[in-house]
């Protein structure tokens, strides 16, 4: 035996068998296992299974062990020597060996038990969950888990017949985490927490808070995933990514839904799996043009209704689609394409599943007790108690898993908004104020303010994306400068405002101008995302081709204007999987998008747009460098509501070329006279009315001659023709 011998233990009397047999007794390491009695090793052990019970020592003798309590289970006897021993029993016929867990030692060092103690341990899944290790000579895996207010723990699975008296865990003073090493367990085991709740009440059986994989659907215990050793392949990425997240960088998102992206129909229609998503998916978005990846979450989640928004295992990468490994198989070979890789991460609520984070001690540990403080009613969920130091570090690590794991580039906050405030969808008497008696949460802001301060300092490069929908200030400014500390924020002012425009027949958008030019009041308050989302193409909002007016070609002649119009737009650019040819029906999680239709030619021709767009924006330092500084925006025609006409420049702010964008609502050609920042010819890089979009063809011959006569407050003007239902982007040639 490589362990110590424990001090000797108290004699175990009937009432001692008896809480080992019911699985009651909440400290078993202080009975079973090696002790030393009256200077000589005795090794006590409880098999309920067993008729007859001999501990093995290393030369093969079997010494028997004596039945404490008849029909208890319980069994003790003297073995000589300090050596390793493991246990044999029998019954009738039938012998099984095994390993005895309560001779190994805590695995858990005293600087880990400090931190988490305190709630200050910025990595828990390096200590709690399930790891496979070596421990004291033996191969195993050591399980870890908080529970503060349970009565007892135990860890079970196959491996002990799902039996919660087998193997009751060790609790670590006054932490409130228990653990155990089990021998001879490993990848791809099974397993869950059986808790004796406060009182003694047992609760459901739950999957492990901390677990690394999960089980597939409807089947919910967690497995045992060896996380540790993978060959990345991304260091050119790693070191430049800083660059590619910054304000100043073209970043393009596809934000895509794994499980509906692309189906295989050969194989029971069945979703991609990572490793064919690094593969087709990474391809995709690189041809596109596109940037970054954003991937709806991938924590594990019971619910497949739910898109990964009601997550359960918050460290699973779910296994829809594989394991841990194969998900870093596809951020790596994003990363070896060029494309950042984001995730969306729900810190903002959990479904209340028995198997996942409600009661999970039997008390409200994870929660607030309050329902008014603890209750999603939009959602029917469970709200993390941010105030509490241990939920609080529990996320914060999660965030940091992500990033350092999985090399992940950064996370989009999901629901800002529901954490920010106390009376979020709540009505008078439905919500708790704040000690000052106001509606903004305290605790929430201090969290998201440590979330951001971490993953920055501790993931140089990556970037935080806040889907946040109020006014709430200095979401995207630094913690130190008084602001939340996010590295941008979704804009959805400027998106619900420019689609009720887009939505409005052409001969009624003058009423409703301002629709498009009220998101530059606002539009370098904050580092803006603009984002066309799965939100707005889903539960009766129908596709974006969907919400424009029209008759088919007006339809697709506006949605690429308006595409236009985005990219040409101050801020940062988000596009949901399907958006980009033109889906007409809405998304629908439940089968791959309509591929198929890329043999026509006005969806074929939207996407090649959108792959134009994308090309052309990463192209131009004038369309991305200054996305999120006033300097970078300049308004030519802002209030031509009668043509619908809109034109403003763009600039970059040091030496190269200006561009300028006009864009024209209306279904009629206009010949417009507009005011140029510089006289010279102008190079026409893009017009989503050219033919190769499905377009009517009409334009500018390639290019456009301003000349020195100031108009619209410039010091040139040009004559430029502006198709019906279009956008024109023009570049100031050298």
């Amino acid at each position: 035996m490589t362990g110590k011998l424990a001090h000797p233990a108290s004699p175990i009397d009937r009432n001692t068998a008896e809480a080992l047999h019911h699985g009651r007794h909440g400290d078993p390491f202080s009975v079973l296992g090696p002790h030393l009695v009256e200077g000589e090793r005795a090794i006590r052990a409880f098999d309920p299974g067993a008729e007859r019970l001999f501990a093995v020592t290393e030369d093969g003798t079997r010494h028997p062990l004596d039945r404490v309590v008849e029909g208890m289970g319980v069994f003790s006897g003297a073995v000589p020597g300090e050596g390793h021993y493991w246990l044999s029993g029998a019954a009738g016929d039938l012998t099984w060996e095994y390993e005895d867990a309560y001779r190994f030692g805590p695995v858990i060092g005293d600087m880990d038990e400090y931190l988490l103690g305190e709630g200050t341990h910025q990595r828990i899944w390096t200590v709690l969950g399930a790891h496979i290790m070596r421990h004291e000579g033996q191969h195993g895996t050591h399980f870890a888990v908080w529970a503060p207010n349970a009565e007892r723990v135990s860890v079970v699975g196959g491996f002990n017949h799902w039996d919660g008296r087998r193997n009751p865990m060790r609790l670590r003073g006054m932490t409130g985490v228990w653990e155990i090493f089990v021998p001879n367990i490993g990848e791809g085991e099974a397993y869950k927490y059986e808790i004796l709740g406060a009182g003694g009440e047992l609760q459901p059986l739950k999957s492990d808070p901390v677990g690394f994989g999960s089980q597939h659907a409807p089947q919910n215990a967690s497995v045992v995933r060896h996380i540790a050793g993978y060959g990345w392949k991304d260091d050119a990425w790693m070191a430049e990514r800083e660059g590619r997240n910054s304000r100043t960088a073209p970043i393009s998102l596809y934000e895509v839904h794994l499980g509906s992206w692309r189906r295989v129909a050969a194989e029971g229609n069945r979703p991609l799996s990572y490793k064919e998503a690094a593969e087709e998916l990474v391809q995709y978005a690189h041809d596109m043009g596109f940037t970054h990846l954003e991937l709806l979450p991938v924590s594990e989640y019971p619910f497949d209704g739910s898109w990964g928004y009601q997550p359960v295992g918050l460290f699973a990468p779910t296994i829809r689609f594989g394991p841990p490994h194969e998900f870093r198989d596809l951020v790596d070979a994003a990363h070896r394409k060029g494309l950042g890789v984001i995730l969306d991460w729900v810190p903002g609520h959990f479904p209340a599943d028995p198997h996942g984070l409600a009661k999970f001690d039997g008390t409200h540990l994870y929660e607030h007790a309050d329902p008014r403080e603890g209750f999603h009613q939009d959602w029917n969920t469970l709200i993390y108690n941010y105030g509490r130091v241990e939920v609080s570090n529990f996320l914060t690590s999660n965030a940091l898993y992500w990033l350092d794991e999985y090399h992940v580039d950064g996370l989009r906050v999901d629901a800002v908004a529901s954490m920010l405030y106390r009376d979020y969808s709540r009505k008078d008497g439905e919500w708790v104020p704040n000690k000052d008696g106001g509606r903004e949460n305290y605790e929430a802001i201090d969290f998201l303010k440590k979330v951001n301060i971490t993953a920055y300092g501790e993931a140089p490069g990556i970037m935080t994306v806040a889907e946040e929908s109020t006014s709430f200030p200095q979401v995207s400014r630094p913690v130190d400068d008084g602001g939340l500390g996010f590295g941008f924020k979704w804009n959805m002012g400027w998106m619900n405002d420019t689609l009720r425009y887009m939505a409005k027949d052409p001969l009624y958008r003058r009423y409703d101008h301002h629709l498009m030019t009220f998101g530059l009041h606002y539009a370098f308050s904050e580092n803006f995302i603009l984002p066309i989302s799965h939100d707005e193409v889903v539960h009766g909002k129908g596709s974006m081709l969907g919400k424009m007016p029209g008759q088919e070609w007006e339809k697709f002649a506006n949605l690429r204007a308006y595409y236009g119009f985005m990219w040409g737009h101050p801020g940062k650019k988000l596009l949901f999987m399907g958006c980009e040819f033109a889906q007409p029906s809405e998304w629908n999680h439940n089968a791959q998008l309509s591929w198929p239709l890329l043999e026509e030619a006005r969806h074929k021709g939207i996407q090649r747009l959108v792959r134009d767009l994308n090309t052309l924006y990463r192209a131009e330092p004038a369309l991305h460098a200054l996305d999120c500084d006033p300097a970078g925006f300049q308004w030519i025609e802002a209030n031509d509501d009668k043509a619908s006409v809109y034109a403003w420049i763009r600039r970059s702010g040091g030496d190269d070329p200006e561009a300028v964008v006009a864009c024209n609502f209306t279904p009629v050609e206009r010949v417009y006279t507009l005011g140029m920042p510089q006289a010279g010819r102008w190079r026409e890089a893009l017009n989503t009315d050219a033919a190769i979009y499905d377009g009517g063809g009409r334009g500018n011959m390639g290019a456009i001659e301003a000349v020195a006569e100031g108009h619209n407050g410039q010091p040139a003007r040009a004559e430029i023709v502006l198709p019906p239902l279009s956008t024109v982007v023009f570049v100031k040639e050298a």
